[in-house]
């Protein structure tokens, strides 16, 4: 398994690591994801380290909890052996105050997480999205105080615009506080939004992305098609809500290159995508999912050999979008 170190911090951290969104499954928003207990958890983990894999995800709204009830009793004994990354910011409950980044909500928050993932730190501790209730100062001095007093190791962000990022990061220069070391968001072959505003900003501040959704909602698994019906899987059972709309048109241009590339190299069509953002600039990480071990294995196969040029490129240009403003001035 390939290592890079996690943006600009000497955390080193294996290329892909394990998203635990499937874990649980009991909250309405999160359930069609997968229902993954802790035996088949165990034993997904146990893959995972057996492959060099030692990075785990999961975020305090999955399943209200219990994603992170499920990851902590399945790392039992493991825990000195692992990263385990967790987030806060979004609802946790019907006060006010069970939201957002404010001290009030962040320092509940993190205990909350402790307590369900059974140990004592987080190594590292993201805010989920940006909110524009608590000023930033307040947010970031309380993830400072988080990292003094040993609960947190390094702290994240996931979401943020690409304005909301940078004035964190002056804001941390300014105060002399904990910086934001990796930002986790969406990027895929289906949705290249990121390299616009947001790959350029972590290149120059020399933060690490960990990438989730890589493959597109589920879109880019193999399962659509041009001209087939939809097997089953995440999308069919409606488990796409809340992803960004992509025209059938670009999906199939896409999904052709990627089934014939595939064909080529005897891989899959998720392993070419994977390995795909792995060739990126700024991607330390991408989060893979699975509702199985034979999901698992297959998406740990993305890694261990490289597209080449040629198939980059066919990539790139099939996949490109168009700039947004002021991007595309001086272009033409």
């Amino acid at each position: 398994m390939e290592y890079r170190n996690l943006g600009n911090s000497g955390l080193k951290v294996p290329v892909l690591s394990l998203g635990t969104g499937t874990f649980g499954g009991t909250n309405e928003f999160f359930q069609r994801w997968g229902q993954t207990d802790v035996k088949e958890a165990s034993r997904l983990i146990d893959i995972c380290m057996e492959r060099g894999i030692n990075f785990f995800d999961t975020a305090n709204v999955y399943s209200l909890g219990d994603s992170e009830i499920v990851l902590g009793k399945a790392l039992k004994g493991k825990r000195n052996k692992t990263i385990v990354s967790t987030k806060a910011t979004f609802q946790m409950g019907e006060s006010p105050n069970e939201k957002g980044s404010s001290r009030y909500h962040l320092l509940n928050a993190l205990d909350d997480s402790l307590k369900r993932l059974g140990t004592d730190y987080i190594d590292l501790y993201f805010m989920h999205s940006y909110d524009p209730q608590t000023p930033i100062e307040e947010t970031l001095k309380t993830l400072d105080l988080m990292v003094k007093s040993g609960k947190v190791r390094y702290i994240g962000c996931s979401n943020f615009a690409a304005w909301q990022l940078m004035k964190s990061l002056s804001v941390s220069e300014k105060f002399n506080l904990e910086k934001y070391i990796v930002y986790q968001g969406y990027y895929s072959l289906i949705g290249r939004d990121y390299e616009q505003e947001l790959m350029p900003l972590l290149e120059d501040q020399k933060l690490g992305m960990m990438v989730w959704s890589p493959l597109g909602w589920g879109r880019l698994t193999g399962k659509i098609k041009r001209g087939r019906e939809m097997q089953e899987g995440r999308i069919k059972s409606g488990g796409d809500v809340g992803a960004p709309p992509v025209g059938d048109k670009f999906l199939y241009k896409v999904v052709d290159v990627l089934e014939n590339i595939a064909d080529e190299l005897d891989k899959s069509i998720p392993q070419v995508a994977i390995n795909w953002l792995l060739q990126k600039r700024t991607v330390s990480n991408v989060v893979i999912g699975a509702r199985n071990e034979k999901q698992l294995l297959a998406n740990i196969d993305a890694v261990g050999w490289k597209l080449s040029e040629k198939h980059l490129l066919q990539l790139d240009k099939v996949s490109g979008q168009t700039p947004i403003y002021p991007h595309w001035v001086g272009e033409r």
